[in-house]
């Protein structure tokens, strides 16, 4: 009988294993999947501190918190999967305040049964999004729920950022004048997690836009613009997004149906379907609202930017005491652009 080395735990099997209850108890296993598997891959100083919650330097400015739950499906989709998603989706949060992100913290439910091998490539991807966008994941948790549930996979991202006093981009400060401006093609998110839900096999391959916008955002307060609002236009679409702002603000906008930046492949796939690309989500697009003098300026620097490159002046804010939104139809009519109405795509971030 061989001699079993002192001391020796079998490495996580990442090939076969999967999750099990053990692995959210508190003892032995969970230690090693936090130190195997999430350590591994997400070390950095801060989470090697090791304790209960990591001590972080903080330059001045005003804190700017937020927090977002990530529940997609399916979690891997064409351009993304869910670990790169909850780092953007909270970065972006942080960043349309107009401040630097500076740290994340994540916590992940898992389903008891979920294999090992796709959490490693959740973390893989969250790590490699984290790592570029040059905000680390500071600290984190752990927990495990019996199979049947939960499904999967659920990460709750909390982003710390800190912005400059003066700086203040909230959705009350639109306008009459005011332009407004997205930074790119809209509806890419949702339709390819729709597509690769239903299994639809569309001859052009939509990819999700899941990006993070602190850089281009960056590019457009160094513009010296006089940027009235941001907003990234997720859940609910672009619609939906200027419909809270023109609430917020106590004004209305005329959108430009020619303006909008659409993808030939979304908008067959969205007619195809029956869906509005208005209503769908995006997960690397922002809306700027700007002071009218400097949209030229501010649309340049958004171009000249990788991630603004088809950035588009897509209407403009105007005096309204009901706060609608409307848009001039290609046909030269005009229609309402109301709120969201439902949930037509359930569980796209």
């Amino acid at each position: 009988m061989k001699d079993v080395r002192k001391g020796y735990v079998r490495p996580l099997d990442l090939r076969q294993g999967r999750v099990d209850m053990t692995h959210g108890s508190g003892g032995r296993a969970m230690a090693q999947l936090i130190e195997e598997l999430f350590a591994r891959r997400l070390g950095n100083a801060y989470l090697g501190q090791g304790n209960d919650a990591a001590v972080l330097p903080m330059p001045p400015g005003r804190l700017v918190l937020s927090t977002d739950a990530h529940v997609v499906s399916p979690l891997f989709f064409p351009g993304g999967d869910i670990g790169c998603l909850a780092v953007h989706g909270t970065i972006n949060d942080v960043a349309v305040m107009g401040a630097t992100p500076l740290y994340l913290a994540a916590s992940f439910i898992l389903e008891e049964g979920f294999p090992l091998g796709d959490l490693a490539r959740i973390v893989e991807s969250m790590a490699r999004a984290a790592s570029d966008a040059g905000v680390p994941v500071a600290t984190g948790d752990t927990k495990v729920v019996e199979q049947g549930r939960g499904d999967g996979v659920y990460i709750t991202t909390t982003g710390a950022g800190v912005v400059a006093e003066g700086t203040d981009y909230a959705g009350d400060r639109a306008r009459a004048g005011d332009r407004i401006v997205v930074s790119g093609s809209i509806a890419e998110h949702g339709m390819a997690i729709m597509a690769q839900r239903e299994s639809l096999g569309f001859a052009a391959n939509i990819v999700s836009d899941t990006a993070a916008l602190h850089g281009l955002i960056a590019a457009m307060r160094a513009s010296g613009a006089a940027i009235r609002v941001l907003r990234d236009p997720t859940r609910g679409g672009v619609a939906t997004t200027l419909n809270e702002i023109a609430r917020q603000s106590g004004v209305g906008m005329m959108l430009q149906e020619r303006a909008l930046p659409v993808q030939p492949e979304v908008a067959a796939a969205c007619e195809f379907l029956g869906l509005d690309p208005l209503y769908v989500a995006n997960e690397g697009k922002l809306l700027a609202i700007v002071a009218p003098q400097d949209c030229d300026t501010l649309l340049a620097a958004m171009q000249a930017h990788p991630l603004g490159r088809r950035a588009a002046v897509i209407g403009s804010v105007h005096q309204d005491e009901q706060h609608f939104v409307q848009m001039t139809t290609t046909f030269g009519g005009r229609r309402i652009v109301d709120w969201l109405s439902g949930e037509p795509l359930p569980r796209i971030c």
